[in-house]
């Protein structure tokens, strides 16, 4: 299944299954309120006020990391096409009549660094034109070498800084792109959700009839929430997205005459 139908299946069914346990815990605090009338909600307080204190605690972390991600990594495609832009430029530098091989290059590189995200979802197709954009890496640098060495070409030194840093940065925002919390820190998220729906069936058991608006809208507004957490984290496949800011590496792209 691909990430981005897989991420709103769990949130449904993580929806569906806190109705589920509010019912269940709405029944089971009724049945307890038949047997014990005067200790059901005894000693249940300090067990609620935890279970929900730390829930809200890991949603704000785990909300403030995935936003604070989602910045760094619209920053790094701006500061990439920056030393894009900065390489390009220094190629004027070199003899002219090596410029065309490495001007011809250093497009179909960043072509090709365009493609890697516009691929995504489709994991394998990214990871292929990586090795694509990895290998003409190699060969803008071993170009560049060779020019800087050969007579005439040691005023083209300064073309080799902003191509590693061009590299570097190529090199961060992939790993940028796998770096998330661990995956337990999502599971015991889903957890306390869980955990959290039956609390609050029980704690609604004191009413006859159960009350579908809190019923949905607890199960709504913490699966929402979960969800633009989860969207934040993979910022290429959901709703929350970043490639407006692949409009940046686009530009310089255009001004490559």
């Amino acid at each position: 299944m691909q990430f981005d139908v897989l991420v709103p299946a769990l949130i449904g069914a993580l929806f569906a299954a806190m109705l589920l346990l509010l019912e269940l815990g709405r029944r089971i605090g009724m049945r307890r309120r038949a047997h014990d009338p005067d200790g059901a909600g005894s000693g249940v307080a300090a067990v609620e006020g935890a279970i929900f204190g730390l829930l809200g605690l890991l949603l704000a972390f785990t909300f403030s990391g995935a936003a604070a991600r989602f910045d760094a990594r619209r920053l790094k495609i701006v500061d990439e096409a920056n030393a894009l832009g900065t390489a390009y430029l220094r190629l004027d530098l070199l003899p002219t009549e090596t410029q065309p091989a490495l001007r011809d290059a250093f497009r179909r590189y960043v072509d090709s660094r365009l493609a890697v995200y516009a691929k995504l979802p489709d994991i394998a197709a990214a990871r292929a034109e990586l090795a694509t954009s990895t290998a003409l890496q190699r060969e803008l640098w071993t170009r560049t070498v060779t020019v800087v060495r050969a007579p005439g070409g040691q005023s083209a030194q300064v073309l080799l800084p902003a191509l590693n840093e061009a590299f570097a940065l190529a090199n961060v925002r992939t790993m940028q792109a796998q770096l998330h919390p661990p995956t337990m820190i999502f599971v015991l998220l889903f957890g306390l959700a869980l955990a959290s729906a039956l609390l609050a069936g029980h704690g609604m058991a004191a009413g006859k009839a159960r009350s579908w608006i809190h019923f949905l809208g607890y199960a709504a507004v913490l699966s929402i929430a979960i969800y633009v957490i989860v969207d934040l984290e993979f910022p290429r496949v959901g709703l929350i997205r970043i490639d407006a800011f692949d409009q940046a590496i686009r530009d310089v792209r255009a001004g490559m005459q």
